[in-house]
């Protein structure tokens, strides 16, 4: 599969380094706080995985399911959830985990409608940022990295469902996508 990648951006080493520093800075922020970690599906799913791995501190995790892109390569702005939570969030920490911020649509939907159960606080992090696609102004919390306006695949990211399991990021050879 990483021949259809144009390039790999980011090693394997390099996500498991940026993650730790992370998580790092997530303990530190929080410290003295019980944190709830709210994984995107499909494509945080590993990111999140191992970014509370690197939290030291007491946490309960969930996951919402949300989807503007179906199989297309850029979000149609129409944001369904799929999969809501599983327990009420009132009054807790909240920590939005994403795999990219590209337009801005969904999250800013998303945190709307976090927004209105009354967490305590919210923050976002996401491993991936693309900001020269962003239609909404939605900054995270946290970034991995910063990338190129490029479609990215690797690390639980996807195109049409396949590529996730690959360890690295990369860019995907045009011709994957524009069959």
């Amino acid at each position: 599969m990483q021949q259809d990648l144009q390039e790999i951006l980011f090693s394997e080493a390099a996500l498991n380094e940026r993650v730790s520093e992370l998580g790092a800075q997530i303990t530190k922020d929080y410290e003295g706080k019980a944190l709830t970690v709210v994984g995107i599906l499909k494509g945080s799913n590993i990111f999140t995985s191992d970014l509370v791995r690197k939290i030291n501190l007491p946490l309960k995790m969930d996951f919402m399911a949300v989807s503007s892109y179906g199989n297309a390569t850029e979000s149609t702005g129409v944001v369904q959830i799929l999969k809501d939570l599983d327990k009420s969030i009132e009054g807790e920490h909240l920590l939005i985990v994403e795999d990219i911020v590209d337009s801005g649509l969904t999250l800013k939907y998303l945190k709307e409608i976090l927004i209105a159960r009354q967490p305590a606080s919210i923050k976002i992090c996401t491993l991936l940022d693309k900001p020269a696609r962003r239609k909404e102004n939605i900054t995270p919390d946290y970034t991995g990295f910063e990338v190129p306006d490029e479609f990215i695949v690797g690390y639980g990211i996807d195109y049409a469902e396949r590529y996730r399991n690959l360890p690295v990021v990369g860019i995907l050879k045009r011709e994957v996508y524009e069959k």
